[in-house]
């Protein structure tokens, strides 16, 4: 396990009291740096949506839990929000909430002569994606290939 995957597994351990008390899920924890600047990021949701007011309260609760437990030695800044609109598919649970939903399909090499598919989830087993494109013919694509997958939205 790396340095970075440790942290999140703790970090989520310690939102799990935090969000089961107030009716929230945890939908993925990240610890990534951009520049020369560490970030412990947790994505909250709920059923209704995730307000401004819901992550001041896990950002608060956790702040202290993390002070306490004190397990990343670097400096961070500590965000919590929503997973947003245009979320990305990560996890097994994250791929089988979002057959139905339309997604966006970054692969790491070609398919077809293409990088980028858009098109609607209609299954998902672990190892591929099955999504039908807008012509009506289904692909499939196998997860590994996938460098980022995302639900779509309209404006």
């Amino acid at each position: 396990m790396t340095k970075r995957e440790e942290y999140e597994n703790k970090t989520a351990k310690l939102l799990e009291p935090i969000l089961t008390s107030n009716g929230f899920e945890l939908y993925d924890v990240e610890y990534v740096k951009e520049g020369s600047t560490w970030y412990l990021r947790a994505y909250i949701d709920k059923e209704a949506g995730i307000t401004v007011e819901d992550c001041e309260l896990v950002s608060r609760a956790l702040s202290d839990l993390l002070d306490e437990h004190d397990f990343i030695p670097d400096s961070y800044i500590l965000e919590v929000s929503s997973p947003g609109l245009g979320r990305q598919l990560k996890r097994d649970k994250h791929f089988e909430k979002s057959i139905g939903e339309e997604i966006e399909i970054k692969l790491y090499k070609h398919l077809n002569k293409k990088k980028e598919y858009v098109g609607v989830l209609k299954a998902f087993d672990g190892n591929t994606l099955t999504i039908e494109l807008e012509d009506q013919t289904e692909l499939v694509i196998p997860r590994a290939d996938a460098a980022m997958v995302r639900l779509t939205f309209d404006f």
